[in-house]
């Protein structure tokens, strides 16, 4: 823990880094990952900063390489990262996978780029889909916090594993390239701040007063495979009642509900502020988990407002939870950008306006 004397700091720093330099501080003992545009700043910052701390940073062959030295470290109790743009992601579903089966707890950053594919080193949202539904083989989900600036950046390291630990599961920060790239001031707590949590799971030497730990995916026994699976799903309802964050603006008196999540909530603020200036009472949800997704709150939201315009930097991916969430209770619209184009907040204004005005409704009160 901190002593006294040490305090958070207040820096100017660039996204990436800004998170890298949380690893440090929150007590990260292991990464493994591999460079790769637009988030190569985090293994680069690793590196320079590794000899002022207790902890590996290596650079492995590869993602698959890198995401199975992450699943032997925290196999053997430690507080490990990777980090990675889309074709990296993918490349580590299939071990992120077994860490989920394992119940291995993990933070994941992935600093998105434009898909699919190869496709650009230029921001997007299109990775929402791999992050939220699994990615991997199996019925899993990954704990997914979306960052929406510099500082949520640094602070969802902490959070990022904090929840990992607790439920012994892998998260992800799901960011993007102009996130990453962007500097911002910040405040960055002490090192020490998150003390680690006990291990008595980990594959750490077996002592005379307990049975093996076993740290495995396979259970070859269908009976088995569907008792893990059971025990998976009740951790995942229980994520789901007790960790959902959000933040919204001005939904009080909203007769349109914009609906968007990391930088993007950020552009549709300025354009809901656009659009009260004209006179149109419109609103923001932010999902601040993606997993678990605010659907409660969104499904109140939407049957007091007149219709839902989802912004999202992808072909309509958010959008789909955002359906289910509404229930047909009130028409939902779509705006998207793809390949790394970001959406202007007078995009996003055009998007409202184009709402057929018998959908702004007057609210009954």
């Amino acid at each position: 823990m901190p002593t006294h004397e040490e305090k958070s700091e207040i820096l100017l720093m660039k996204g990436n880094e800004a998170l890298a330099e949380a690893a440090l501080r929150a007590g990260l003992q292991a990464y493994f990952g591999y460079p790769i545009t637009p988030q190569s700043e985090v293994i680069e910052y690793l590196m320079a900063e590794q000899p002022k701390h207790d902890c590996v940073v290596l650079q492995a062959e590869s993602e698959v390489a890198a995401i199975n030295m992450i699943f032997g470290a925290s196999g053997a109790g430690a507080r490990v990262m990777t980090s990675s743009s889309g074709p990296g992601i993918s490349l580590m579903q299939e071990g992120i996978s077994y860490m989920a089966a394992s119940q291995l707890p993990c933070l994941i950053v992935n600093v998105q780029r434009g898909g699919p594919g190869l496709g650009t080193i230029q921001p997007s949202q299109g990775d929402y889909f791999q992050a939220t539904k699994g990615g991997g083989h199996g019925d899993y989900h990954l704990i997914v916090l979306a960052p929406a600036s510099v500082q949520e950046m640094a602070d969802f390291v902490f959070d990022g594993f904090r929840l990992a630990e607790k439920y012994r599961n892998p998260a992800m920060i799901l960011t993007d390239g102009a996130l990453g790239q962007m500097m911002e001031k910040l405040e960055m707590p002490p090192k020490g701040a998150l003390p680690y949590p006990e291990t008595p799971w980990a594959t750490t030497g077996k002592r005379q007063d307990r049975e093996r730990n076993v740290v495995t995916s396979l259970f070859m026994q269908p009976e088995k495979m569907e008792e893990v699976n059971i025990h998976l799903q009740e951790k995942y309802r229980l994520i789901e009642e007790t960790e959902v964050r959000y933040e919204e603006f001005d939904v009080d008196d909203a007769e349109v509900l914009l609906v968007a999540f990391g930088l993007v909530a950020r552009i549709c603020e300025k354009a809901m502020q656009l659009a009260r200036e004209k006179g149109l009472r419109v609103g923001l949800l932010r999902p601040i988990t993606l997993f678990p997704y605010p659907s409660k709150r969104l499904a109140e939201l939407s049957s007091k407002v007149g219709s839902v315009l989802t912004v999202e930097m992808n072909a309509g991916q958010m959008l789909e939870d955002v359906r289910l969430a509404v229930e047909g209770r009130c028409p939902v619209h779509f705006k998207g950008r793809m390949g790394g184009m970001i959406p202007s907040p007078e995009e996003v204004l055009e998007a409202i306006e184009a709402i057929p005005a018998k959908l702004h409704v007057e609210l009954q009160r």
